[in-house]
């Protein structure tokens, strides 16, 4: 066991030479901080350098350097020794290690997190069923048919991390609000599009488990979502998440056109927007894959600008558009219209307090901001 040259001060190294973290290939088997508090040793490998400038190690190497002889490339301060003469290397010393896989700043974390979420889409898509699948369905007037219930979030202003989940039913055919619940609660994920459903569907479906339990003979037999259904990145938008967690038909209806599979709010696009004269005119939303994604509608007289329309679960899209147009007095439902109203009204009469505990998400999106996905 010989000791390292380079200072009296460092521990044995052990058979065979060590590479410094400098590249001169000097016995370096013990790095030692400069001994303050919190000092650290690490021992070099015998195949890897340190990591060079700007990495992790970086800090730690400096300080060693400048611990007064902790393995120096210089003699120490009142010693006869001098430095070794370079080796060549034929190790590999002088190469930079790969570049340490970082967390959340740089991306990993979310990209991991991405992955993680994609995979969970998946799996609940397969359960998507896009055909209609009860009685009140396959009747021409929805008969049978006698709560429709509209879900949606109002963010907080000033980009808090915290929203109000209103959750309304209404009779049907007459629209009267027969059910809500409003509250404020905590958003703890991210809006990353495509996968609005992580950030808003644990509080929706929450909010309909609590109807189920309190009140279950005022149950929606159907539920309009604010956002989309299969009209979405990989098939499975928020209406679609919604319906395979709480069994409900599910339907979404977005303001805003999401660009996907080809769509886009194109010449083309906005000619068959002109060509939508009344209420109730639509017209289909065909990717390039050739599969009809969902349904433009104009939903009445009194608006110009379409709702997108896409199934979300147990049910087919001509019941989906035709639902969605029988529920209109405005140009949304008023399922999903009540929803927004009565969450905007409750957060004006209960702001919440300012401290949040979840991750700051953006303020409610209206026509002309990001698309629900």
């Amino acid at each position: 066991m010989n000791a390292c040259p380079c200072s009296p001060r460092c521990l044995p190294a052990g058979p065979g030479p060590c590479r410094s973290a400098w590249g001169g290939g000097h016995p370096a088997p013990l790095l030692s901080g400069g001994g303050g508090r919190g000092a650290r040793s690490v021992r070099a490998a015998p195949h890897l350098p340190l990591l060079g400038p700007g990495s992790r190690g970086a800090a730690l190497q400096l300080r060693a350097r400048g611990s007064g002889g902790a393995c120096s490339p210089f003699p120490a301060r009142g010693t006869n020794s001098s430095p070794q003469p370079s080796r060549p290397d034929r190790t590999g010393a002088h190469r930079k290690r790969p570049a340490r896989k970082k967390s959340h700043g740089d991306g990993t974390l979310l990209e991991e997190t991405l992955r993680r979420w994609e995979l969970e889409q998946a799996q609940l898509k397969t359960s998507v069923r896009e055909e209609d699948t009860e009685e009140w369905q396959k009747n021409a007037t929805f008969e049978g048919l006698e709560r429709v219930g509209g879900v949606d979030l109002s963010y907080v202003e000033g980009n808090q991390p915290q929203a109000c989940a209103s959750l309304v039913v209404l009779s049907y055919p007459d629209l009267q609000v027969l059910y809500e619940d409003c509250r404020v609660v905590d958003v703890r994920a991210p809006y990353v599009p495509g996968f609005l459903a992580v950030r808003e569907g644990p509080v929706l479906v929450e909010a309909v488990q609590r109807l189920r339990e309190q009140e279950p003979r005022l149950s929606p037999q159907v539920l309009l979502v604010d956002g989309n259904g299969v009209l979405h990145y990989r098939g499975f938008g928020v209406a679609c998440h919604l319906g395979v967690l709480t069994g409900l038909p599910c339907v979404g209806v977005a303001k805003n056109l999401l660009h996907v599979d080809g769509l886009a709010k194109d010449e083309l696009h906005k000619e068959q927007i002109r060509d939508l004269q009344t209420g109730g005119d639509t017209f289909r939303l065909m990717g390039a894959s050739g599969r009809v994604l969902g349904m433009a509608l104009r939903s009445c007289n009194k608006s110009t600008k379409p709702v997108y329309v896409s199934v979300g679960h147990r049910m087919s899209l001509e019941s989906a558009v035709r639902l969605v147009q029988s529920c209109c007095r405005h140009r949304v439902p008023e399922p999903i219209r009540q929803a927004d109203i009565r969450s905007r009204e409750y957060l004006r009469k209960h702001p919440p307090s300012p401290a949040g505990t979840a991750l700051p998400g953006p303020e409610r999106r209206d026509e002309g901001t990001k698309p629900k996905h």
